[in-house]
């Protein structure tokens, strides 16, 4: 598949409870990258600090800046969530705001390496936990890079008010860099208005709607037994489908040839 990025509005709902969701019912092989500005949350949270030492996208990126070497550190830098079968990843997110400062300037060298490991052997798809966008150097470059972006949001009417000024936002950027249309989607999260009332509001379709949940939310954020059955995994795991359906209508229009004298649609 490549990158599925994930992003949500200010007061929006969690996207890492979210995109914890889909890792851990994800089919195929996945690395699941905390890529939000503002600190990672798996690893204190669901994982409950159970690690023999740290790890991450900041540890990664300390060490890109002073060695380059990306590409050899990255596999000693996850954490397998389904051990030791290495096929659900976890890339954590920044511990020590200071790392911040280290990883900004490397989104678009991640953006390009994350790509790449779509074609690696196994290959992997990646999906990346951008968090919200109202941040000191939010990650751009991964939101360009990716095959698919849902922005994450609520139903009701104080979560759709900041979210129509991101979808603004993210489409103004995405034609300024020539993104493919049809990139971009919904992703809703909860009670409230109905998905077609949302999708005609917003002007932008809506993939999916994951239900409210809040035992297994807390779960996810905390840590505990995520059991397969409830309402907020099952619809995380069916998410693949229209997500790959994305995908490959994404595939067949990108191989659609040019005619003459057409400009490429942006």
């Amino acid at each position: 598949m490549a990158i599925i990025a994930l992003v949500s509005a200010k007061g929006s709902p969690g996207v890492t409870t979210t995109a914890l969701a889909c890792a851990l019912t994800w089919h195929r092989r996945l690395v699941l990258a905390e890529c939000d500005p503002a600190g990672g949350s798996i690893l204190a949270g669901y994982l409950g600090g159970a690690l023999d030492g740290p790890r991450g996208i900041g540890e990664l990126a300390v060490g890109e800046l002073r060695d380059g070497n990306l590409e050899s550190a990255f596999w000693s830098q996850l954490v397998d969530l389904d051990a030791p079968k290495r096929e659900r990843l976890l890339l954590p997110g920044v511990v020590d705001p200071a790392q911040a400062g280290s990883v900004t300037p490397l989104w678009q060298r991640f953006a390009d390496f994350f790509g790449s490991l779509e074609g690696g052997d196994p290959p992997y798809d990646v999906l990346v936990d951008c968090g919200r966008l109202h941040v000191v150097g939010p990650p751009w470059p991964l939101l360009r890079a990716a095959s698919v972006v849902l922005l994450v949001s609520g139903a009701r009417l104080p979560d759709l008010s900041g979210t129509r000024a991101m979808v603004r936002t993210i489409e103004r950027d995405f034609a300024e860099h020539r993104v493919p249309p049809g990139t971009l989607r919904l992703l809703l999260v909860g009670d409230g208005h109905g998905s077609g009332e949302v999708s005609k509001a917003l002007r932008l379709p809506v993939v999916a709607r994951l239900p409210h949940d809040p035992r297994t939310a807390e779960v996810l954020g905390l840590g505990g037994t995520v059991r397969a059955g409830r309402p907020l995994m099952r619809a995380a795991g069916a998410l693949e489908v229209p997500v790959g359906a994305l995908l490959e209508r994404r595939r067949a229009r990108l191989a659609w040839p040019v005619p003459q004298g057409v400009p490429d649609a942006v």
